[in-house]
């Protein structure tokens, strides 16, 4: 972590060897977690504050074990799903079930790529990738968003094709109970996959979420396919399969907001006044000129202008860019790294 600090005379400096910030990140990449909360308990003994970087590097590292740990579980839950309904279809030829199985698939393959990413995002930053790694969460968005598409289309080409191509739907009971489980085994992936999503940041969890929610009502769809058929309506199956195709479609346009928006950089407004707000708490900031929030995979980092007084000397504008950093850590959740540039009140960015 650094401070640009710009003198009234034009004289702009760097400060980073004393800055027990930027060692409690260093030391927390390169010898784990409990050295990083031995120098956390070491700085509150000496009476630093309560957030520093080490404490939300420890949140971030917590919040990839939760991923992680999402991911894993829901995998298991979705694949097991996808199974029995993978037998239904082989007894029955719902075609609106496949459709469902494949979606069901797919989304447990999705699991596959977001944990790779969530790994990769623990790697330290190198000289190449001074960011770090976190990005390869963002990817692994795209890769749900790709998966999504896929099997929209196979479950609409199977529908189209069954409609041009009538068959009889067997076993309906069994295509009912396999609706069922698919729509519960969903909904609690998707609560599961959303909640730890919202709480650590992740956009691609939150989307993956989204996904199964899908899911869960395109199973009820097929429910009632399967009911439509029981009453002898014989194309309800394949014309249920293109709602699916349709709810799916819904889902990809919810998926590509959330990763996309994430991809650009977008913040929530909020967010962003809640870090100037706490800037601004900060005794000698004039003004905040410019503050910017981006999400690294499901961490943050900020970067802010502020306004001090042009008679300061630069040790004071020093202190008061270390403080309103300070601020942010411990105001803004999930932020673990920030950069304050102090000038002059009055003097040109």
């Amino acid at each position: 972590m650094s401070h640009a600090l710009r003198h009234p005379a034009a004289v702009e400096v760097e400060h980073h060897d004393h800055d027990h910030h930027e060692h409690a990140d260093h030391d927390h990449e390169h010898n784990g977690t409990r050295w990083s909360r031995l120098t956390h308990e070491v700085s509150e003994f000496l009476g630093g504050h309560s957030h520093d970087t080490a404490d939300q590097l420890d949140e971030a590292l917590e919040a990839d074990s939760d991923g992680r740990r999402a991911l894993l579980i829901s995998l298991a839950g979705l694949a097991v799903t996808a199974a029995i309904q993978a037998v239904v279809v082989v007894l029955s030829g719902s075609v609106a079930l496949l459709g469902d199985t494949l979606h069901n698939v797919a989304d447990a393959l999705t699991a596959v790529p977001l944990l790779i990413a969530f790994r990769l995002a623990r790697r330290a930053p190198t000289s190449r990738y001074t960011y770090g790694f976190g990005r390869a969460e963002d990817l692994g968005g795209l890769f749900v968003i790709a998966m999504i598409t896929l099997s929209s289309l196979l479950a609409g080409y199977e529908a189209i094709d069954r409609l041009l191509h009538p068959r009889t739907v067997t076993h309906l009971w069994a295509v009912a109970g396999a609706a069922v489980v698919g729509f519960v085994g969903n909904e609690i992936v998707a609560r599961y996959r959303m909640r730890v999503g919202r709480r650590i940041g992740s956009a691609a969890l939150v989307a993956d979420g989204l996904h199964a929610r899908t899911d869960g009502f395109t199973s009820l769809a097929v429910l009632l396919g399967a009911v439509g058929v029981g009453l002898g309506w014989r194309a309800a199956d394949p014309i249920i399969g293109l709602v699916v195709t349709v709810a799916i479609l819904g889902v990809l346009r919810s998926a590509i907001r959330q990763v996309g928006a994430r991809l650009m950089d977008a913040v929530d407004p909020g967010l962003v006044r809640q870090a100037s707000e706490a800037v601004r708490s900060v005794e000698g900031v004039l003004d905040v000129r410019e503050l910017r929030i981006r999400w690294i995979g499901h961490t943050l980092r900020a970067e802010a202008a502020i306004d001090v007084d042009p008679a300061l000397t630069l040790t004071a504008a020093h202190d008061i860019a270390h403080h309103a950093e300070a601020h942010l850590l411990t105001d803004v959740r999930r932020l673990t790294a920030a950069t304050v540039h102090a000038s002059p009140a009055g003097a040109h960015a």
